[in-house]
């Protein structure tokens, strides 16, 4: 299978690398959250080229990630902001960020800190379970076979193969 039909497959994770799983495209969402917003600031901040960033943009405004603002008519210049659908990526960003912290540290430690405004404390977000709130890690999840893949057995999908028996592919 080639890379530009990965988001062909029946599989939530393939989906979503679809749309931001090349090298660039979360480091513009990072930024995102950071609150850069103009091009000129995106390609100062990634050092990425034009051309590239355009392309990895002009993605994330297709699939809802990002959207554009007018905020120089005159010259025609826009910003990018986080859509709803691109705020729900914080937890992902937030769960590369730990791993991160943990297994790929120069041994300085950590290279930012996030202070939760709230408590005003530093935290470390963690995975819970949305029912019991207690934490969770892989040893303590098992995938099964949603919804989405029922239906399609239901019609005969062909695209499913390997479901049939059991087998679940998170």
């Amino acid at each position: 299978m080639r890379w530009e039909e990965i988001d062909g497959q029946v599989c939530s994770i393939a989906r979503a690398l679809a749309i931001f799983g090349d090298r660039w495209t979360l480091l513009i969402i990072r930024d995102a959250f950071r609150r850069v917003r103009r091009f000129s600031d995106f390609q100062k901040s990634l050092g990425i080229t034009r051309h590239r960033l355009s392309d990895r943009l002009s993605r994330l405004v297709e699939y809802g990630i990002l959207e554009k603002r007018l905020y120089d008519a005159k010259r025609a210049r826009y910003e990018y902001r986080l859509t709803e659908k691109g705020l729900d990526l914080y937890p992902v960003l937030m769960s590369v960020v730990n791993w991160g912290d943990k297994w790929a540290c120069d041994g300085d430690g950590s290279p930012v800190v996030f202070r939760h405004l709230a408590c005003g404390q530093p935290t470390h977000p963690k995975m819970v379970c949305d029912v019991c709130d207690e934490p969770i890690d892989a040893r303590e999840i098992r995938p099964e076979v949603g919804p989405g893949v029922l239906k399609k057995i239901a019609r005969g999908d062909d695209e499913i193969k390997g479901y049939e028996t059991g087998n679940s592919q998170a």
